[in-house]
């Protein structure tokens, strides 16, 4: 298969899946069962590119012109590959999942639901295989207009009202700060094509146009960029996000591992890699204000979380506080925070997607969504609540789950930038985590309940079962895999002679 068959093909898959879907809407085993097929094609596709890349192989694509001089184009680098695994990976699982779920729930619209949940993927593809940045945009908004559906599914008010919000903010920050920031940089460099080592860095190395890359101009482009990537949550633009949990929990998975906020943080990596170039933002100290951003995002939305009652709000504001230190690994401009942010791309989508997973199975089998009425639980849903146990295990940082491995690169980033402000702030976020999360499963297994539950074991629906406890193993797994990923990513990092492999 040649390079660039194997783009158009990963590009066609999601597509043809949407299509399916509304062929097949009144066949819901032919529906679903389809969208899982092309998911298991697009990761093999997927995988396959991967070993291309090992090999050295390019992968690149140019359809049409946009604009003069500027393609639809498409390349295939490590970052971008590693984000399309995950969503293609994670896809066909969710898929599977949300059969359960919505079928179990009794959810109307649902072939609507299917073919936008496949549009949201192929959004999520074209983002990750961007070749330049108005690709990514273009990309970036598709993924905005894909999900709304999605987040409005209920159609009730409180859906449009978050629906108006999810819309309002995402397309308020894209335009007005994202769009300048690529017409700025496309003004500056001339170009808006992804370049290793950094555009802006490439033109104040040869000099030719120095006084255009100036501190400041580095300063205000930097808050462009990561402003107006509201996707990446960063506050104050973080109130979509647990505005958008009026949708159904299957969405929620999509939102929080999937796709949209991983589209947002992979942008924001992708950006400080090929755009700006770690060295020149470690040379300038032009991205130090970010990390010090992050640290309050990811602290205060912690803060936020403990004190919420319901269990997907508890878990969005979680999420905010995840995304933070994504984007703290690309604020610290250096290998170790770059190879950080990466790994903890893929280990939060594992352990975030579970615990939405387990959110919703709660929902389908008890009708429960507020902590405080969970208490005994666990005894009915033994599986459920232990992978609860497990993902958040992960999400806080701690062995023997993939997490402990992303954290602690990302904590060794900021003590190799001197930021023991940030370390400390870590450390903190560590402490909140463990005071949010685990007393969920603890207050589910040991709690006595308020009423009689009745006898005997009552988990969701197997479809919602198998997904969430695949998922929570994948948790487990990563403790142990995670080094041939962190290897994938060392030649973006630059961290291959470093680590000595």
């Amino acid at each position: 298969m040649s390079p660039e068959t194997a783009l158009q093909i990963a590009l066609a898959l999601p597509v043809a899946a949407s299509v399916l879907a509304l062929l097949f809407g009144d066949r819901p085993n032919l529906r679903e069962g389809a969208a899982i097929v092309c998911g298991g094609l697009l990761t093999l596709v997927v995988f396959g590119i991967a070993r291309g890349i090992d090999d050295g192989r390019e992968y690149v694509w140019a359809p049409f012109e946009m604009l003069p001089g500027v393609d639809l184009a498409f390349r295939v680098e490590r970052l971008g590959l590693l984000f399309s695994g995950v969503a293609a990976v994670l896809w066909p699982v969710t898929t599977l999942y949300a059969a359960g779920y919505m079928r179990g729930h009794h959810e109307k619209n649902q072939t609507r639901f299917f073919t936008f949940f496949a549009l949201a993927i192929f959004a999520a593809i074209g983002a990750a295989y961007a070749a330049n940045l108005l690709t990514l945009f273009v990309f970036y908004e598709v993924m905005t207009l894909a999900t709304y559906p999605l987040v409005t599914h209920h159609g009730d008010e409180k859906a449009r009202r978050g629906g108006r919000i999810y819309l309002g903010i995402l397309i308020f920050t894209s335009v007005t700060f994202l769009l300048l920031a690529i017409i700025w940089t496309w003004r500056v460099a001339g170009t808006m094509d992804f370049r290793p080592g950094g555009i802006l860095s490439t033109l104040a190395e040869d000099g030719s146009r120095d006084p255009l890359v100036s501190h400041g101009l580095l300063i205000g482009l930097l808050a462009l960029y990561a402003f107006g990537i509201g996707k990446a949550a960063l506050m104050p633009f973080h109130r979509w996000l647990p505005s958008a949990m009026v949708a159904p929990t299957p969405v929620s998975a999509l939102l929080h591992a999937v796709a949209v906020v991983k589209v947002g943080v992979f942008s924001v990596l992708k950006v400080v890699v090929y755009v700006f170039g770690i060295d020149l933002l470690a040379q300038t100290g032009a991205s130090v204000w970010l990390g010090y951003v992050a640290g309050f995002t990811l602290l205060t939305a912690s803060l936020i979380a403990m004190r919420k009652d319901n269990l997907k709000e508890r878990l969005a504001y979680s999420t905010v506080s995840q995304l933070a230190y994504i984007v703290l690994g690309a604020a610290l401009a250096n290998g170790l925070g770059i190879l950080g942010g990466g790994l903890h791309i893929v280990t939060h989508a594992v352990g975030k997607i579970t615990l939405f997973f387990c959110a919703g199975a709660i929902y389908v089998a008890a009708h429960e969504t507020e902590i405080s009425a969970m208490k005994g639980l666990g005894r009915k849903m033994p599986i459920t609540f232990g992978a609860f146990a497990i993902a958040a295990t992960s999400v806080i940082g701690l062995p023997p789950a993939g997490g402990s491995w992303s954290k602690w690169y990302l904590a060794l980033g900021a003590a190799d930038a001197g930021a023991w402000i940030l370390v400390g702030a870590l450390m903190l976020s560590t402490l909140l985590n463990i005071a949010y999360l685990v007393p969920i499963p603890l207050l589910a297994f040991f709690g006595e309940p308020d009423r009689d539950r009745g006898p005997g074991r009552h988990e969701a629906p197997a479809a919602c079962v198998v997904p969430l406890a695949l998922t929570a193993l994948g948790c487990l797994a990563l403790f142990f895999l995670l080094d041939p990923v962190a290897r994938f990513l060392e030649p973006i990092a630059g961290l291959a002679t470093e680590t000595g492999r």
